[in-house]
């Protein structure tokens, strides 16, 4: 799992590539929770576009990260979602949690 983050308006992307799964998960929320706090940004918007394999454990970071942006309260996207992490947080009810969204990240 590797990821990058961006800064844009108070808008903080993450863009995640690689395999989310147990292994990787507490890495990538501490990281997160890092940029948020570091940044303070008004929505976090966490871009799936490089995810090849993810298990329940991106669950557990999109609700971390939903958690650590209520304390700013902003909010949280996901974006750029493929088919398979898409069927798990679907499974996961995530979407009655935080908006889906076909946001760019800033180039």
């Amino acid at each position: 799992m590797n990821y990058t983050s961006l800064l844009q308006d108070k808008r903080l992307t993450i863009l995640l590539s690689g395999e989310i799964d147990h292994h990787s998960a507490r890495q990538t929320m501490e990281a997160i929770t890092s940029k948020i706090d570091v940044y303070l940004p008004r929505r976090c918007v966490l871009d799936f576009g490089g995810v090849t394999f993810m298990d329940s454990s991106g669950i557990a970071i999109v609700i971390h990260t939903l958690r650590a942006m209520e304390e700013l309260e902003g909010d949280v996207c996901l974006a750029n979602v493929p088919p398979q992490p898409m069927k798990v947080l679907r499974a996961g009810g995530i979407e009655k949690l935080v908006r889906f969204g076909a946001e760019r990240s800033p180039a």
